[in-house]
């Protein structure tokens, strides 16, 4: 049944097909543009809102941008009423219901958008007034119903339980609380406990002590004239009354660990590592080595030019990307990450070449015609931002909110230019701090990575539960009970799905399930048959409504040929997946295995339940099967490929069939040959289906 899954992998993976274009062929450029940003006009209101207007009248549009300028706020063990409160805004008016504010603001083709922290609109000049009083009404009198507090608190709260599984979430929880603190304004996360703290009043209160006119920017870019939008906006917003000033602490930077360190958090699903090397900084864009700070992290890892991706990727081949980001803040309190995410048998390696690449670019000199292409590349990026209007209010917000200087983006691109190799240098030894006090925040499986951490990268390695917490060494490989053997494992597991009798007498199988795909408008449906010995054949459809299915893939195997169509493109099987697919022994695979191709190698953890680990070697091929200590089912598969790059299934949800027990779940995660989560949620599985030998 593994073996079928396999071949929808492939199926999957075919779909990324992108056009081909000649890259040895260098584009010719053009004349660089000139940057013109003009200077807004000011005024202020009495309740402290100070507006700022760009009169543009080359096309018939208006754009505003409206930032409370707060400090971060730290709520403690409420942690989540800003994320509820943000939710909640820009859906209706105490004057004018969600649905209908909804439906006018699409009538008129505009957008309306509020947040906790900021808020936006965009109209065509004919609708300006309209919009303009559905936008102030929003900011001013924001629906807040205890109904959508409860919605919006259960989204979160189910949220978190999607990502408890989420390498990418887990990290990113765990190096901020460890780099800022947990009781930080950056180093705080919600959880679930949190949530439930809160309350509708609570977000009662947080509106109406922040969502104050004091310290209020408003910026309008586009058809407007001066004095008539400061008719108009004083008109709209006067009635917003100011509120109690608000004493808050600016935030602090921490200091960076003395001693460089590995902290490490024990996922046993993970199929990757997420590595990040991270330190604290005091950046500010005002600081007179911002741009080289910029230029510096560009070269690190900015894009697919920089050393880490050139390196983890085009040279190793360990990841789809590595990358480095470089923060900066107006209270100097940031930090620097560098990082990747990797497949498990590299992650001591690849901690040993983002480590190098950091030490190459804090020693040596960067090369003249990389720094020329790394500033090439900032001068175009800018140069398309200034042509759109909302960007342009944010430069007007960042001179104010940053205290930059006035002509601070009209001189970017000679500030950008003038950066020399000494620079760039001079900014990364300041602002990266390995060797000297650098956390390396390791997420991942602990079993598989840990004791070549240990061995090879040489810092030492402390240990973090998922939520930032101290704890000891995991054992990771706990000991073999004396006399097991993995046969003794394959037959007891043989026996709780059903025994080798009713397993032999499955001649035929067939699987249906939802497959979820992120932004698809359907779910697609999977329907895999198979039958002895080795004829099978699955499909991938879309209902297109009306009665009308589309097959957008399909593979089908009848013994002797077989062929992959996708998207109607017919492909016949290459001699490897001719060679995979005769080699499938029937449908239960355990019933073909014998002691000389098996060993047991270790218990290790699945989901966080014990699992004996069980190596595989099958005509030279070598793949992992993890079978519950507690129940003896499968748990998890991993196929291991010439190149190393593993592909991990796993399997919960088993449910009785006619007496056998079928896992109704199965998840194939992100890897380096599946760029995203592939689900089946099994709603249909009949062993012994009547099936042709004409439809493979």
């Amino acid at each position: 049944m593994k073996k079928i899954l396999l071949l929808v992998i492939s199926l999957f993976l075919s779909l990324n097909l992108t056009a081909q274009v000649d890259r040895s062929i260098q584009p010719v450029g053009g004349p660089t543009p000139k940057i013109k940003l003009d200077k807004p006009k000011e005024f202020k209101l009495k309740n402290g809102i100070t507006v700022m207007v760009v009169e543009n009248h080359k096309l018939p549009r208006i754009n505003y941008s409206l930032r409370f300028d707060r400090k971060p706020i730290v709520e403690g063990d409420k942690a989540g009423v800003l994320a509820i409160l943000g939710a909640m805004l820009g859906n209706g008016t105490e004057n004018m219901p969600k649905d209908e504010f909804n439906d006018e603001v699409d009538f008129l083709g505009a957008s309306v958008n509020v947040s906790f922290g900021s808020a936006s609109a965009f109209t065509l000049t004919k609708n300006n007034l309209k919009v303009l009083n559905l936008f102030s009404d929003a900011i001013i009198n924001p629906l807040l119903v205890e109904e959508e507090f409860e919605k919006e608190r259960d989204k979160l709260i189910e949220g978190l339980k999607t990502q408890e599984k989420s390498i990418d979430a887990i990290s990113e929880r765990v190096a901020n609380a460890l780099a800022f603190g947990k009781d930080h304004a950056y180093g705080e996360f919600i959880t679930e406990e949190t949530l439930n703290n809160i309350s509708f009043q609570d977000v009662l209160d947080y509106k109406n002590k922040y969502m104050i006119p004091n310290n209020v920017y408003l910026v309008v870019i586009g058809d407007v004239y001066y004095k008539d939008i400061k008719s108009l906006i004083k008109k709209k917003f006067s009635s917003w009354e100011k509120g109690k000033s608000i004493t808050q602490e600016d935030p602090q930077l921490t200091d960076n660990v003395e001693m460089t360190e590995i902290n490490f958090v024990d996922l046993p699903n993970a199929t990757q590592s997420a590595i990040g090397v991270t330190n604290n900084v005091d950046l500010k864009m005002s600081d007179p080595d911002y741009f080289a700070a910029l230029m510096a992290n560009d070269i690190l890892g900015g894009g697919g030019e920089g050393y880490l991706f050139k390196n983890l990727r085009e040279d190793k081949g360990y990841t789809y990307g590595a990358y480095s980001s470089l923060g900066s803040s107006r209270y100097g309190v940031s930090s620097f990450l560098a990082g990747a995410k990797v497949r498990n048998a590299v992650t001591d390696s690849a901690v040993i070449e983002i480590l190098k690449e950091i030490t190459r670019i804090k020693t040596k000199d960067v090369d003249t015609v990389l720094l020329k292409n790394a500033k090439a590349k900032y001068v175009g990026s800018f140069i398309r931002r200034s042509e759109n209007p909302s960007t342009i209010a944010g430069y007007a917000l960042n001179i104010k909110l940053n205290n930059l200087d006035s002509n601070f983006y009209g001189d970017y691109l000679e500030n950008i230019n003038n950066v020399s190799i000494e620079d760039v240098k001079r900014a990364a030894n300041k602002y990266y701090n390995y060797p000297n006090g650098s956390r390396i925040v390791i997420v991942g499986k602990g079993s598989d990575v840990v004791a070549a951490l240990e061995e090879n990268v040489g810092w030492p390695i402390k240990y973090f539960d998922k939520y930032a917490n101290s704890i000891a060494k995991p054992v990771f490989n706990k000991p073999i009970p004396d006399g097991l053997t993995a046969i003794n494992v394959i037959e007891n597991y043989i026996e709780k799905i059903g025994g080798r009798k009713l397993l032999e007498g499955v001649l035929t199988i067939e699987m249906i399930a939802d497959v979820p795909l992120e932004g698809a408008p359907v779910t697609p449906e999977a329907t895999m048959s198979q039958m002895l010995p080795n004829l099978m054949t699955q499909k991938i459809e879309m209902n297109m409504g009306g009665g009308q299915r589309m097959v957008i893939q399909k593979s089908t195997f009848n013994g002797e040929r077989g062929y992959n169509e996708v998207q109607g493109q017919r492909i016949d099987f290459t001699d490897e997946e001719m060679l995979k697919a005769k080699s499938v022994k029937g449908i239960f695979e355990e019933l073909y295995y014998n002691a000389e191709n098996l060993e047991l190698i270790s218990i290790n953890q699945i989901n966080y339940e014990d699992a004996y680990k069980i190596k595989v070697t099958d005509d030279g091929k070598v793949s992992y099967r993890y079978y519950s200590v507690e129940t003896g089912y499968l748990l998890s598969t991993e196929d291991v490929d010439e190149n190393n790059n593993i592909s991990t299934v796993f399997f919960s949800d088993y449910k009785s069939v006619d007496s056998i027990m079928f896992p109704f779940k199965m998840v194939i995660p992100k890897s380096a040959q599946m760029p995203f989560d592939l689900e089946f949620n099994f709603k249909s599985i009949e062993p012994n289906k009547a099936l042709k030998t004409s439809s493979f």
